[in-house]
């Protein structure tokens, strides 16, 4: 096991499965949230319902990666195919959350990266989608992260961590902001707003990851613009949600910004 307070798989798998449980369950809302909170819609009001028939769809066809199975990918009603992305949105969800337990044990650090894990699965797809960033989904996340970080430092009696996150974040949120008044065709304000929350997680976890994270979030929007291009599907004038790309970014800083920071400046030491 790596992470501190990571919980031994073989003991604990129990907690394991219904957090993976929880995660199909939240999964299936960020496929609501994708669909309606662009359109301006509730989340609530009125039941999901088929896109083409307008049937509401069933509490028993409502069961998270099983139900998309079952129905072999088609409505029950009108047989208009259901996207692969609402059970792989269902499955990812579910996988990250047992990931982010194994790594950081259940508590409150987990709860916050948890958090962000979901967000940042529906903006990837919102900015795919309509290349918006909405505010009624970022900008909670700062208020959500700070409680959580700080609630975690109270825990744990380390502030440092929490000190860094909030440097990190004002780092981040400050590059992305003067970025996008130099260059106001490449970058929305919405990343910009999206910069300082993936900022305050990366921050928490440590310089490296900062660093690289940030890093890497122009790396990957860049081999990915370059591709694109190649493939003639996007020119030098073509708008690219970078959304997603700060996302992988972030995942990277998480995952492996420590490591791949420790190796250069131990090159270079």
């Amino acid at each position: 096991m790596t992470g501190t307070g990571a919980l031994q798989v073989a003991e604990w798998w129990w907690l394991y499965c219904l957090v993976g449980l929880l995660g199909l369950a939240i999964g299936s809302f960020l496929n609501v949230v994708i669909w309606r909170v662009p359109r301006g819609e509730s989340l609530f009001h009125p039941p999901s319902a088929c896109p083409q028939c307008a049937h509401p769809i069933r509490k028993r066809d409502n069961i998270p990666v099983v139900s998309w199975v079952l129905l072999r990918g088609k409505c029950r009603d009108c047989r208009a195919p259901i996207s692969v992305r609402y059970p792989l949105i269902e499955a990812l969800t579910a996988v990250l959350f047992i990931a982010l337990l194994w790594r950081f044990g259940l508590g409150f650090e987990f709860l916050a990266f948890a958090y962000l894990a979901a967000l940042a699965l529906a903006l990837t797809c919102i900015d795919l989608d309509v290349r918006r960033l909405p505010n009624v989904l970022v900008l909670p996340a700062y208020v959500v992260l700070a409680v959580l970080f700080v609630a975690q430092s109270v825990v744990s009696g380390d502030w440092w961590p929490l000190a860094r996150a909030l440097i990190g974040g004002a780092a981040m949120f400050a590059f992305y902001l003067i970025a996008a008044i130099v260059y106001p065709g490449g970058m929305g304000f919405g990343d910009v707003k999206l910069a300082g929350v993936i900022g305050m997680a990366l921050g928490w976890l440590g310089w490296g990851a900062l660093i690289v994270g940030s890093f890497a979030a122009f790396l990957v929007g860049g081999v990915v613009g370059g591709l694109l291009m190649l493939a003639r599907k996007a020119d030098r004038r073509s708008a690219i949600p970078f959304g997603p790309w700060m996302v992988a970014g972030g995942v990277i800083g998480m995952v492996w910004g420590a490591a791949i920071w420790n190796a250069y400046t131990g090159t270079w030491a």
